[in-house]
């Protein structure tokens, strides 16, 4: 494996991309992201690019991952949300960096693999559920932080209601392909928009509070 080719390199490429946190960088080189791609994709695993994974979706690019995460602000110990685990590479990421995490993904094929890759890499602090993101995951709340990998021109009601006081939310808000990645933070009972951290393109958030299918 080349420099570049390993974690070290992804860690460089995203430190290189404006992220500094340095727990977060730590946990990247920590987390061998080929271990979280599909068979055949090993070779792609450490660019800055999305994956092509089932279902017609990609993985998310890890710098725009990596700033998701930063939005966050996590400092250790919390308990997170996170809506979309897909092959699990984020959700490894999050678990390395709080106390705990539960994850909700709409395709039971992605959620039993993301706990197999999560499972191969020792990371035992995550419940990986199957069901609709939309909704969140109410029985686990409130939460300290809530990221959401899919776009929806606002924040479902659930999701932001199962975050605690406080709390930071990011989410990609627009119709799904041309979206602004906006931190939120909870206070008095309300989603407070905190800064807009990038623009993306993301696939639609679909559920009961999301777009259709």
């Amino acid at each position: 494996m080349s420099g570049n080719q390993s974690p070290e390199g992804l860690a460089r490429v995203l430190r290189n991309a404006g992220i500094g946190d340095r727990r977060l960088l730590q946990a990247v080189r920590a987390t061998p992201r080929a271990a979280f791609v599909p068979a055949g994709q090993e070779a792609f695993a450490y660019l800055d690019a999305p994956v092509p994974i089932a279902h017609g979706l990609v993985t998310t690019q890890p710098s725009l991952s990596a700033l998701m995460i930063e939005g966050l602000r996590l400092v250790g110990g919390e308990h997170v949300l996170e809506v979309g685990t897909g092959l699990g590479f984020q959700t490894a990421l999050l678990a390395r960096l709080a106390g705990d995490v539960v994850s909700i993904e709409m395709w039971p094929d992605l959620a039993q693999q993301a706990r197999r890759n999560l499972g191969r890499q020792g990371i035992r602090n995550v419940d990986v559920r199957v069901g609709d993101g939309s909704c969140g995951v109410p029985e686990g709340a409130p939460y300290d932080a809530v990221v959401v990998s899919a776009a929806f021109p606002e924040v479902p009601a659930p999701l932001a209601g199962q975050l605690r006081e406080g709390g930071r939310l990011v989410q990609p808000v627009g119709p799904g392909g041309r979206e602004q990645v906006v931190a939120f933070r909870r206070t008095g009972g309300r989603l407070e928009r905190v800064r807009v951290l990038t623009a993306a393109s993301f696939v639609r958030l679909y559920g009961r509070y999301g777009y259709s299918s």
